[in-house]
């Protein structure tokens, strides 16, 4: 601290244990949260971080695609999970956040975390994957499929629409230089019946985990918005979940991008369902 910061005894730390804490006050030192300084530090990536992000999303969607290859009707939630898991692990990967997948019933309200239920023909399943991968980056996307060879609902057709089309606008929104207000403003509104079940947030950071920023929608703004701008650099998830109250299902998709001179682009390209699509 002297040889830093000379008589400045001012030292704001992101994480420390209680010794830590207790010893530097012993010292003299004043220990202030560091979060917040380390957040906006993190919001932009430079190449290398880039690049290592990439590497974890690839594996993150190799993965993804032997969980699509071994799901079918009788499978537990809980089995389809640990593919995912398995693939991130062999991959190189570190740990996964949480454990959010759901089918049938358990897809609305969102939120729940897999479990023993198993999956019957014509369920959605929805999943989010939170996913610590190769590098230590995260890659946090979210798809929802149909079990089995089921034909689609036109509820459910319905319902994933309305998703697709909120995470495919709000991207084409995004631009350097605005402000996360403005982006408030102009969001692409979910109808009214989907917005009480919405998801916390309409885009948020990510780089080593969830990150800063988070921003969003109208109807939170006032308890919970706050100030900035999206920057060159920055990589967002942008985020639907679409499921009514009462709800028999609901539809969860998310995709990461990068904030570029000429808007958002794509990082994550796991491809969509075709047969829910317009």
């Amino acid at each position: 601290m002297a040889h830093h910061a000379g008589t400045n005894k001012r030292l704001a730390v992101d994480r420390i244990e209680h010794i830590g804490y207790a010893a530097l006050t012993d010292l003299g030192v004043e220990v202030l949260e560091g979060q917040v300084l380390t957040e906006h530090a993190r919001s932009i990536k430079n190449d290398n971080e880039l690049n290592a992000m990439r590497c974890a999303i690839h594996a993150c969607e190799r993965s993804v695609d032997e969980m699509r290859e071994i799901m079918r009707p009788g499978l537990s939630e809980a089995e389809l999970w640990a593919a995912l898991h398995a693939g991130n692990i062999k991959r190189g990967g570190e740990w996964i956040e949480t454990r959010i997948l759901a089918s049938g019933p358990r897809t609305n309200t969102w939120f729940q975390e897999c479990g023993p239920r198993i999956m019957q023909a014509g369920d959605l399943m929805a999943f989010d994957t939170d996913l610590v991968g190769t590098y230590g980056y995260c890659c946090d996307i979210s798809r929802t499929w149909i079990v089995g060879d089921a034909v689609p609902t036109d509820r459910q057709k319905h319902l994933y629409q309305i998703a697709y089309d909120h995470v495919m606008t709000n991207i084409g929104l995004i631009e350097a230089g605005m402000s996360f207000a403005d982006m408030t403003r102009i969001v692409h509104r979910l109808p009214a019946a989907f917005r009480p079940l919405r998801y916390g947030v309409l885009a948020h950071g990510v780089g080593l985990c969830d990150e800063y920023p988070s921003v969003r929608y109208p109807e939170d703004v006032e308890a919970h918005g706050y100030g900035g701008s999206f920057e060159v650099g920055m990589t967002l998830c942008v985020e639907a979940n679409v499921g009514a109250v009462g709800g028999a299902d609901g539809v969860k998709l998310e995709e990461q991008v990068l904030v570029t001179d000429a808007g958002a682009v794509l990082l994550s390209t796991y491809r969509y369902e075709a047969q829910f699509l317009c």
